[in-house]
């Protein structure tokens, strides 16, 4: 039994020491990427660099491979490795693109999202303004010298402040950010005659940085002088993705209405049904707990900034009502115990998804394994 404990506090003393070692060693790694992130602000090269980051995984991966570990662990490990190296890199400032612009002023710079390109254009060196609600009694003297106006109110304002817009000088770049494109857009070309682009960010307020963020860009007017901008984006790490302000909305009633209202319904189906959470919780697999936290986490912000989403478009109705005439549809299947009609249907579903539902499967292993790890 002595001669047991010796061995195994022989090996325990061997991995503290490796496990010091590593330490040191992402200490060392994380001064150097900081450095990198020095260079890249110096010349305005994008912190993120996707083609770089894919070769290094893929080459760290067959050395991991060839010394007999799982590749999994050696992506994880360096994904993760990664993201803080970007975070060292983030806490620096970053290059002026346009230097000549002038003053940016974000209307709504004081909100949540708004104060997150408030800050990068901050730390960027731009001059920046705000102008809120109450400052439009001065909005003549705020509005003065600017290069680029950004929208950034809720969307049940955003039409209107568009509106009180018509007098920016014709080479001002005139923006929005919010989640709808088409109705925005088309407002921002009938009052501002220089260049207009609708943007959406597709994050919420509490990124500290746009590393591997992705902003939707729609076209509007004069897309050569607001060029510069997209490219500040870039520099900042985000991933600009373009697409038609009509493509937009359709995809957005997918992607956020159709799944914010369906978190709703489900939240509000739990809380009618008076279930015991911490019960719940604790007989839940990895896969259910992950869901119900994405349930969780709607439901601990802004009520407002998911009504407006939910309320942006009257067609966003009848896109419901298909969901629940469809979600129906499938119910009846179950109450008449047509369970071969509803394998039927599962398998259209599997066939329209394609490789990509494997793909998706690999991809939510990799949460799971993260959702079973200890808090």
């Amino acid at each position: 039994m002595k001669d047991f404990e010796q061995k195994l506090q022989q090996c325990r003393t061997e991995i503290d020491e490796i496990d010091q070692k590593l330490v040191q060693l992402l200490a060392t790694r994380r001064e150097v990427t900081a450095r990198v992130g020095d260079i890249k602000s110096k010349v305005g090269m994008p912190i993120f660099a996707p083609e770089r980051e894919q070769i290094l995984l893929t080459k760290l991966k067959q050395q991991g491979a060839k010394l007999n570990l799982s590749t999994q662990l050696v992506e994880d490990l360096f994904r993760r490795i990664m993201r803080d190296s970007y975070s060292s890199q983030d806490e620096k400032g970053y290059q002026c693109i346009n230097k000549s612009v002038g003053k940016v002023v974000v209307i709504g710079g004081k909100g949540q999202l708004g104060s997150v390109f408030v800050d990068l254009f901050n730390r960027s060196n731009y001059q920046v303004d705000v102008l809120e609600k109450d400052d439009w009694q001065n909005s003549e003297q705020i509005l003065a010298g600017a290069g680029l106006v950004i929208v950034a109110v809720p969307i049940t304002l955003t039409n209107t402040t568009i509106e009180k817009l018509s007098s920016l000088s014709k080479d001002c770049i005139l923006a929005d950010i919010t989640s709808i494109k088409d109705s925005p857009l088309k407002a921002m070309l009938d009052v501002h005659s220089g260049p207009v682009v609708g943007l959406h960010p597709m994050f919420g307020p509490d990124v500290t940085g746009l590393i591997k963020q992705t902003i939707i860009v729609c076209e509007g007017r004069d897309k050569e002088k607001y060029q510069w901008l997209l490219e500040q984006f870039s520099v900042w790490g985000a991933l600009n993705y373009q697409v038609t302000a009509v493509e937009h909305d359709r995809a957005m009633a997918m992607v956020q209405v159709m799944r914010h209202f369906s978190t709703v319904c489900y939240g509000y189906h739990l809380m009618q049904e008076n279930v015991e959470l911490e019960q719940l919780l604790a007989m839940s697999s990895p896969i259910y707990r992950l869901e119900l936290a994405m349930v969780g986490r709607l439901f601990a912000q802004d009520p407002n900034l998911y009504a407006d989403i939910i309320y942006s478009n009257p067609e966003n109705v009848v896109m419901m009502k298909r969901f629940a005439e469809r979600f129906v549809e499938l119910l009846n299947l179950v109450e008449s115990g047509e369970k071969l009609d509803f394998i039927g249907k599962f398998n259209q579903v599997a066939n329209w998804f394609g490789d990509d539902a494997q793909s998706f499967l690999q991809e939510s292993k990799v949460l799971l394994e993260k959702a079973r790890e200890p808090k």
